[in-house]
């Protein structure tokens, strides 16, 4: 019972008095380099905190934006030093693709990539990469990371613990689901790339 022992583990945290400042600082490093997403915590949180479940939205888009600041720095000041790093981790395909996508949307990829589970780190490092207007990159984050935390939030806060039974029933299969996804993601990514 692998995901049934996090699971409970991952709700216990999420009540820690400490719990939203951990969430800020995921939230800010996965925007720039940190491969966990902040959905992780946020959705336990939500469970766990019902009322809270606006606040701890905002301040996972907050700190999401903060870290997409820094990963635009990363990408402006050092990405020829980071492309090691990217090449290694995977996430080069994504780079290749990324500047494709800035080129053809510009600003709106931005927007996507905060809202969609596009690997948003990606986009911020290759917005400063390529020198993107700060302002459009700011405004984009903000208001897709913004939606997306905020939907998350509000859908769990409202209907969470509800849900939360079934979750916890079916919380092994889905977490062993989610590994055969992702496995089978990496090998099509392998495969193309």
């Amino acid at each position: 019972m692998l995901f049934a022992a996090l699971y409970e583990r991952v709700l216990a945290w999420s009540r820690h008095p400490h719990a939203p400042r951990y969430l800020a600082a995921l939230s800010f490093s996965e925007s720039a380099f940190f491969p966990i997403p902040p959905d992780v915590m946020l959705i336990p949180m939500c469970i766990a905190r019902p009322r809270a479940a606006v606040r701890l939205g905002l301040l996972v888009t907050g700190f999401s934006a903060l870290g997409g600041l820094f990963g635009y720095l990363l990408g402006w000041l050092a990405f020829d030093a980071l492309t090691p790093l990217l090449k290694d981790a995977g996430y080069w395909p994504y780079v290749a693709q990324a500047e494709g996508w800035f080129s053809q949307y510009g600003v709106w990829i931005v927007f996507i990539a905060g809202f969609s589970p596009l690997p948003y780190k990606v986009f911020t490092l290759t917005a400063g990469a390529l020198s993107m207007p700060l302002l459009p990159f700011l405004l984009a984050s903000l208001i897709g990371r913004g939606a997306r935390f905020m939907l998350v939030a509000g859908l769990i806060a409202r209907y969470g613990p509800r849900v939360e039974p079934w979750v916890r029933r079916w919380v092994e299969w889905l977490g062993w689901l989610t590994v055969v996804v992702v496995a089978a993601l990496l090998v099509w990514i392998n495969v193309r790339g």
